[in-house]
């Protein structure tokens, strides 16, 4: 054998083994993947191709070359229509039905016209043999159907690589990666079929096996250190995309590399175009977010969309590329924790409300009145209010404890609609109310206190038939405002005046209101009454 040829002849083995061993490793690891079916039958087309081909190569007589010709032809065909359909499915691009019956329509007139060449010879004029070469190799004249097929090939190579062409920018590193080892692939056999269909070919040699071995060695590239089919685009389509948290992708230098569609939401501005950009161009003029990620540490984040406040728990991690640090990558997610703020809110609300009449409990209500104890400035005035229901025992015990809670509920309706809205109030015990009232002056106070005493005085509540009307005895204390107060010591004073004023106003024949006045609360304590 010639040792040109046994050159040649080596290089297509190598790329048959390729194919082999492609198509084991697909189907063994890959199988399940997108795009890893039609990869697995292009590997196994094309090893059958190079196999047959060999034996062309290595035949000696116009009539093997044929036969050999007619079984490379059995498969080549369909190599660009799978080709094509690996790409669309790596990046989970769906295709037409119509599309499928002209990818494949094509191939079996192309196999049916080379088959039946001798009839018409559209496919071939003539099929000779090569003069002045060492080995024999088949001379072809072609016909239409054979440029038919060659434009088929092409368009369905250009249109693989304008596809993964336009994913190129949207994809991470390791996508943009896949994606140019599998352009490279690609292209060889663009060039190989370029040489030969202008005779440019050592000796007339069909190049198109040979571009195989290379194209399989950016494709085992791409399998082994890329991970194609492992990870891809349409994976990260169907997965990333889908996150309900908002996820976004950069690099060491804060330039913006990928992001999904839920981080619209938080950053408005994200649009394709903005991948490669630094994100500080993103974000500008929203301080509070420039300076959580210039931080890097996991925190809680806020907005306001659509009237709504949205609850998101920032979070950091980054990865290492290749195990080098300089082209590490910070991942940042955005969980929506709304849901679970607001289950909180209520919870909190639950353990604050009392459960009956639906005001602060005692508890909630000192910490509260702690809290906006603090919050006021010296010279201001502070006024509570502390009101009971008159013989409110002799109430349960005549119409029943049901109609007890209907009474309180009526009196602490009525309460709620005579404050303002800086006025709350709380249950301090039984029947037993209190009112702290802001920037509010004792007389102020205590016309409030009257008019409330009033409304309940002159309303009823119909409880099984029967009309309940109660009275309410009311102590109001006040308290102007001096630095460098114990809060706790304040509140206890103040919450303990307005109940010695309530003394009072039960001393004083019940159904009135009582500030709370140092002297008459003497001459109260001096009689020593009973209530």
């Amino acid at each position: 054998m010639n040792s040109e040829l046994i050159l040649y002849v080596l290089i297509i083995v190598l790329a048959a083994v390729l194919s082999v061993f492609l198509s084991f490793f697909t189907y063994l690891k890959l199988r399940t993947n997108p795009g890893a079916k039609p990869f697995l039958v292009v590997t196994i087309l094309s090893s059958l191709f190079s196999f047959f081909y060999i034996f062309e190569l290595t035949s000696t007589t116009l009539k093997e070359i044929k036969l050999w010709l007619s079984l490379e032809y059995l498969v080549m065909p369909f190599i660009p229509a799978f080709i094509l359909l690996m790409c669309c499915e790596y990046i989970g691009r769906k295709i037409p039905i119509w599309v499928y019956y002209v990818l494949f329509t094509v191939p079996c007139i192309t196999i049916f016209m080379h088959a039946t060449n001798e009839m018409h010879h559209l496919y071939y004029t003539s099929v000779t043999l090569r003069t002045h070469t060492p080995f024999p190799i088949v001379k072809f004249e072609y016909g239409v159907f054979f440029y038919f097929h060659a434009l088929y090939l092409f368009l369905c190579l250009v249109i693989s690589i304008i596809t993964l062409l336009v994913h190129l920018k949207k994809g991470l590193f390791i996508f943009r990666m896949q994606i140019l080892t599998m352009i490279a692939g690609l292209i060889f056999p663009i060039v190989a079929n370029y040489f030969y269909l202008n005779d440019l070919s050592p000796y007339g040699i069909d190049l198109g096996p040979v571009s195989m071995s290379l194209s399989f060695l950016f494709h085992t590239l791409a399998l082994i250190s890329y991970k194609m089919f492992n990870v891809t685009p349409v994976y990260r389509d169907t997965v990333f995309e889908r996150m309900k948290e908002g996820v976004l992708v950069l690099n060491k230098d804060d330039v913006i590399l990928d992001y999904n569609h839920a981080m619209m939401v938080i950053m408005p501005a994200l649009t394709s175009s903005i991948i490669g950009m630094p994100l500080k161009s993103v974000i500008t003029g929203n301080e509070q977010l420039d300076e959580i990620i210039g931080q890097g540490e996991d925190c809680d984040y806020e907005i306001l969309k659509d009237g709504e406040r949205i609850h998101f728990q920032v979070q950091f991690s980054h990865i290492e590329v290749q195990k080098n640090t300089s082209r590490g990558a910070k991942i940042i997610s955005f969980v929506n924790i709304t849901e679970k703020i607001e289950l909180q809110e209520k919870l909190k609300e639950f353990a604050s409300i009392d459960g009956l009449t639906q005001v602060f409990n005692r508890s909630f209500f000192i910490k509260k009145s702690e809290e906006q104890l603090r919050s006021m400035v010296v010279g201001e005035q502070v006024a509570f209010i502390m009101f009971d229901i008159d013989h409110f025992k002799k109430v349960n015990d005549t119409y029943g404890h049901q109609a007890g809670d209907l009474v309180l509920s009526h009196v602490v309706n009525i309460s709620k609609n005579s404050l303002s809205g800086t006025d709350f109030i709380g249950r301090y015990g039984g029947e037993e109310f209190v009112i702290m009232l802001p920037n509010t002056s004792l007389d102020d106070a205590y016309a409030l206190s009257n008019n409330l005493r009033l409304r309940v005085l002159k309303s009823s509540i119909l409880v099984n038939n029967v009309q309940i009307q109660v009275t309410l005895s009311l102590g109001v204390s006040s308290k102007q405002i001096y630095g460098d107060e114990n809060i706790e010591e304040m509140l206890g004073d103040l919450v303990n005046k307005s109940d010695q004023a309530l003394y009072m106003a039960k001393r004083n024949g019940r159904n009135n209101t009582q500030k709370y006045v140092r002297e008459q609360l003497s001459k109260y304590i001096e009689l020593g009454a009973e209530i």
